[in-house]
């Protein structure tokens, strides 16, 4: 998500980096493309026409400073402006010491079993007990559906046969409480706002339990549609949150961008991937940063540090440093990679790679192909590469289902990149996570 409206901005920004000054010219031709650029990625008008209006009256009323670059400058009011509409602060969800229960609504196929578990999974990470109500009695399997997804995170599931939601999420509170669980995530069925039965059937739901936390799910697909739905939901039952969904994938985005500035209600959550940590909190300024094309370091380290421990970092510094660094190292290396995600995912992390890696997509397969073409070297070839010859080289080829030039390619990678990370060793190491956040903070 956000590609276009990010290659946008991008244009935008080459064409500011190079101003001399600011001028009212400059400062009507910057918005005119930027309100396009809005409009295109599908923003409401009304937003786009506000945030455009603010960042005029920013450019036009700043001091030049002395000591920044004007195009710099006015990217960064750009920046300021956009943070502001996405909401500013980062806004969690209100846990008490209490009884919490959190409700979960939505339009059908928006993603709601998937992200009452996500959901659930990440409360549970952090000490607190959690379970899951399956109140969503017409889709077929939903129940089935979210009892295996809790049974996968280790997460109680109550449900009873009554087909009545209001009596299924009472058993489930009482059963949470006999139980000693304080935080009930409820997964509701979609409906729609035009269909009055089952927004009446919401509404006791609502008014029976009185949750703490109300979150809206909205599939990010549907683009400027979600708005609509979120008023009407908001006025029947006052969300508290919206969660937004398959922010991995194709959409232009826009429709994150109206949320805050058209309902009035903030964004908690987005979903990033189909996995069961796949559930980040909405930051207002990463999100700002992703789409103005600045990189995001903080979210690249956390994955660093959450794969890579600092002992394994120093282990392998000194193997760089006496030259011992071998296959076997490689590979741990290359499993901890793809236990961090996507490579193009993480490159495009990086501030300022974006821009020069555009259009450019990893083969994620290679990286398993390097795994299995090791993994057919004996411990002795690992230890040492250079005793691999031509008859060695077609046995690897034939364990590992790839071909002889692969090997060669592999086998010369690692040789040139051991000299690379000596030589890199030599001057400081770059491995910690902890060390790098501190050069970019």
């Amino acid at each position: 998500m956000f590609d276009n409206i990010t290659q946008r901005f991008d244009s935008i920004f080459r064409n500011l980096r190079g101003l001399g000054k600011i001028t009212d010219e400059n400062i009507d031709s910057t918005t005119r493309e930027i309100r396009r650029a809005l409009l295109e990625a599908d923003v409401n008008f009304i937003v786009a026409k506000d945030f455009v209006n603010r960042v005029k009256k920013s450019a036009q009323g700043t001091k030049v400073l002395k000591s920044i670059k004007p195009g710099e400058q006015f990217i960064s009011m750009i920046h300021k402006e956009l943070i502001s509409v996405l909401g500013e602060n980062q806004i969690g969800l209100n846990l008490s010491s209490g009884i919490n229960v959190i409700l979960l609504v939505g339009l059908q196929g928006s993603g709601k079993t998937t992200t009452a578990s996500k959901l659930a999974n990440k409360i549970n990470s952090m000490g607190k007990k959690v379970s899951l109500i399956a109140a969503d009695t017409y889709r077929p399997g939903a129940v089935d559906q979210l009892k295996q997804l809790g049974k996968n995170i280790d997460v109680p599931v109550f449900y009873d046969n009554s087909n009545n939601a209001i009596k299924i999420c009472k058993y489930g509170i009482k059963e949470s409480q006999a139980q000693n669980i304080n935080t009930i995530i409820i997964d509701t069925a979609g409906r729609l706002h035009v269909d009055g039965e089952m927004m009446v059937e919401i509404q006791k739901i609502y008014d029976l339990i009185k949750p703490r936390e109300v979150l809206f799910i909205a599939d990010s697909m549907t683009g400027q549609d979600m708005i609509s739905s979120i008023k009407t939901f908001d006025e029947a039952l006052n969300l508290t949150g919206v969660v937004l969904t398959k922010l991995d994938g194709d959409a232009r985005g826009g429709a994150a961008l109206s949320i805050r500035g058209v309902t009035g209600v903030p964004i908690k959550f987005i979903g990033v991937s189909e996995k069961v940590d796949g559930l980040d909190d909405f930051n207002p300024k990463k999100i700002a940063d992703k789409i103005l094309g600045f990189g995001d370091i903080v979210s690249l380290v956390d994955k660093v540090e959450k794969v890579i421990k600092e002992e394994d970092v120093l282990k392998i510094e000194q193997k760089i440093a006496n030259n011992s660094f071998d296959f076997n190292d490689f590979r741990d290396q290359l499993y901890q990679i793809r236990k961090m995600g996507s490579m193009t995912d993480l490159i495009s992390m990086i501030p300022g790679i974006s821009r020069k890696i555009k259009g450019l997509k990893f083969d994620e397969n290679q990286l398993v192909w390097n795994e299995a073409i090791i993994n057919s070297m004996t411990p002795n070839e690992r230890v040492k590469p250079d005793i691999i010859n031509s008859s060695r080289k077609k046995r690897i080829a034939l364990g590992s289902g790839r071909t002889v030039y692969e090997i060669n390619t592999l086998i010369k990678k690692f040789s040139e990149m051991k000299k690379m990370m000596k030589k890199m060793n030599n001057k400081q190491s770059k491995f910690s996570g902890k060390r790098l956040l501190r050069k970019f903070s």
